[in-house]
This record gives structure tokens, C-alpha cells and sequence, in this order.
């Protein structure tokens, strides 16, 4: 199950590098700080998925830690990615995200 999250998580790297919203350079500490949901008050979307939601995932994979049970992540990106050229291909890999981790974790 771990292996088919992180090849998942290796996918929506991709997606996001191709749709470029993929960003190089680093998020500032204080950004990444913020308590609210998807940090929606201190960065955008694909930012949020770039340097918190991939790495802690693969952070708790890695440390052998139980996944989130139920996660929805997918809705948050049909509003984010709105229009976007790449919109579908985005939703499609977050889709499958949530369905693998709902489905059972680590």
C-alpha cells in the first residue's frame, strides 16, 4: 500500500511540473507555519501539496507511521485548479491518492 502512495505522490510531482506549478525556489518558515487548512491563508494551493502535503506523506511513510484514514483532498483541487489546462489530469492523480489512502493507510 506505502509503495503504490509514494508512486502516487511521485505522479503528482510530475502533473504539477508539467502543468508548471511546480516551484523551485523555497517557501519561507512563516508560510509554512500557518494553521490553517491546506495553509490557505499563507500559500497557494499547488504550494501546499508541493511542501507540506508530499513531504509529510512521504515522511510518515517513510517512518512507518499510520497514513491519515479518510482524506479528500481532490475537491480542494477542483475549486484551486479550476480551469486550468492540467485540471483534469491533476484531479485524476489526487482522486487516486485519496481512494489509496481511504482505503486502508500504511
Amino acid at each position: 500500500m506505502s509503495q503504490q502512495v509514494l508512486q502516487h505522490l511521485t505522479e503528482l510531482a510530475y502533473q504539477l511540473q508539467q502543468a508548471k506549478l511546480w516551484q523551485s525556489e523555497p517557501i519561507d518558515a512563516e508560510a509554512l507555519a500557518s494553521t490553517q487548512p491546506f495553509c490557505c491563508d499563507t500559500l497557494r494551493f499547488e504550494q501546499w501539496l508541493q511542501f507540506v502535503f508530499i513531504p509529510k506523506i512521504q515522511q510518515m511513510i517513510n517512518e512507518n507511521q499510520p497514513l491519515p484514514t479518510s482524506i479528500a483532498i481532490a475537491p480542494m483541487a477542483e475549486i484551486a485548479f479550476a480551469g486550468h489546462a492540467q485540471q483534469q489530469a491533476l484531479l485524476s492523480t489526487l482522486n487516486q491518492i485519496d481512494t489509496v489512502i481511504s482505503q486502508g493507510g500504511v
